[in-house]
C-alpha cells in the first residue's frame, strides 16, 4: 500500500531525486541538491519501505511552489504521480495557498494540464532540459 506523507529525513528523498534527475536525465548533482531543501516541505510516497515518488513544496504568501517532482521507474504509469500531485496541491491549500506554480519539463506539460495547470511564458533551459512555467488555481473544491 502506498503512503504519502511529509518527511524531515531526506535520505530517501535525495536518493530518489539523484536516481531520476541525475542518473536518468543527466542533471549535475550540484544542480539537483541545493540549499533550498532545508527550507522546503518534502512529500514522500513510500511503497512499504521503498521510496516511490517525491515532491518539494514552498509557500510564499498565497502562492505555493511545487518542485522536484519525480517517480521511481518501478512506479511510473500507476497513477502515483497524480496522487502525489493531488497531495501536494492539498498540502498547499491547507497552508492557505490559492494558486500553485511549477516549472514543468516540456514533455510533462500534458500531465500537469490534467491537474488544471496552464503553461505561461516561453520555454527556457533549466539544467539542460526545456521547461515552461505553469500555474493552477487551488480552489477548495479541486
Amino acid at each position: 500500500m502506498i503512503q504519502i506523507c511529509e518527511v524531515d529525513d531526506l535520505t530517501q528523498v535525495h536518493a530518489l531525486r539523484l536516481a531520476v534527475f541525475c542518473d536518468e536525465q543527466g542533471v549535475a548533482v550540484e544542480d539537483e541538491l541545493d540549499d533550498l531543501d532545508a527550507q522546503a516541505i518534502h512529500l514522500l510516497a513510500r511503497d512499504g519501505d521503498q521510496a516511490a515518488a517525491t515532491a518539494r513544496l514552498f509557500v510564499k504568501g498565497r502562492l505555493g511552489k511545487i518542485g522536484r517532482v519525480c517517480t521511481a521507474q518501478t512506479h511510473r504509469g500507476t497513477g502515483l504521480g497524480l496522487q502525489l500531485m493531488q497531495a501536494a496541491m492539498q498540502s498547499l491549500r491547507d497552508r492557505g495557498c490559492t494558486r500553485a506554480y511549477l516549472s514543468a519539463q516540456v514533455p510533462a506539460i500534458a500531465f500537469y494540464q490534467k491537474l488544471g495547470f496552464v503553461a505561461e511564458g516561453p520555454e527556457y533551459d533549466d539544467a539542460g532540459i526545456a521547461h515552461r512555467d505553469m500555474f493552477a488555481p487551488l480552489s477548495s473544491c479541486s
